[in-house]
């Protein structure tokens, strides 16, 4: 390949920071237009049930490719204008709120019997990205004691470091209920009193915030955005009032472009994040 070529392909690859504005033309059979100027770290959609908020989102999580990609022909109707303005790929994630059973129950239980929700199936996918991430922060780790700098040490440690607060978070989370991660385990293992469970035990809740904070550690602090419909349903009240924080430690790089009908979400310091529906509204 000439260095033309991969030049071309290296900029055709080039993923955004994160989203400036979203626009969408004709919203709901043309009755609305959408205009949303978005803040680096934390956005928060607001508004009446009906009102369009996961129609907002699901808009503009359709229109992107399965791997990022949003040429503006894959994007009916949506305008997204992204920093660095170059940039035509987004790395991101979506949480649901809704868990549903599973609709192919069937083909899923050859794979493993425990799997009922389609909560249940996120995190067995999440299972196989945490051990991807595990085997290449080892190799980075390798890499930084083979080099022979002086602090190599010290680097390797970092290395390690949102693995162990991923860790140290989720056993603060759930230290009343007496669970703890088994941290000689590489997939998601918990002890309940000496009984060992499998991620698909837990409660709703429990599986609710897990799947958030395995999204955003996995995710390795790149870039990217996520993307959450409601997330606060199933959660405790104080869970819902960390969770924005909570994800920001994990990843100082990603923003966040939710809904919310939790006043509990925002009360701790981001009520200026906060948009309504009908601000972002043009008729």
């Amino acid at each position: 390949m000439s260095i033309f070529a991969v030049l071309n392909v290296t900029i055709m690859q080039k993923y955004a920071d994160y989203i400036k504005q979203i626009e969408i033309d004709s919203l709901w059979s043309g009755t609305k237009h959408i205009l949303w100027n978005l803040d680096r770290r934390v956005n928060i959609l607001s508004g009446v049930n009906g009102v369009g908020k996961s129609t907002i989102l699901n808009k503009v999580v359709k229109g992107l490719s399965a791997g990022g990609e949003f040429p503006s022909h894959m994007l009916k109707g949506v305008h997204l204008q992204v920093e660095p303005a170059e940039a035509k790929w987004i790395r991101y994630d979506v949480i649901r709120s809704v868990d549903r059973p599973l609709m192919n129950a069937e083909m899923i239980n050859k794979i493993d019997l425990s799997l009922v929700t389609e909560l249940d199936w996120q995190l067995f996918q999440l299972q196989r990205k945490y051990l991807d991430y595990q085997v290449n922060i080892g190799n980075r780790i390798i890499a930084v004691l083979q080099s022979g700098e002086p602090d190599a040490a010290q680097k390797a440690q970092a290395l390690s470091e949102p693995k162990k607060l991923f860790q140290d978070i989720v056993d603060s989370l759930f230290q009343e209920t007496g669970k703890a991660i088994v941290r000689t385990a590489n997939e998601i293992r918990f002890n309940q009193m000496g009984e060992l469970l499998m991620p698909y035990q837990l409660s709703a809740g429990e599986k609710q915030i897990l799947a958030i904070l395995l999204t955003v550690l996995v995710e390795d602090n790149q870039p990217y955005v996520l993307f959450m419909d409601e997330p606060e349903i199933s959660l405790h009240f104080e869970w819902q009032k960390q969770l924005i924080d909570l994800v920001l430690r994990l990843n100082h790089n990603v923003q966040i472009i939710m809904t919310t009908h939790s006043p509990a979400v925002v009360m701790d310091g981001w009520t200026d994040r906060v948009t309504d529906v009908s601000d972002i509204t043009l008729h």
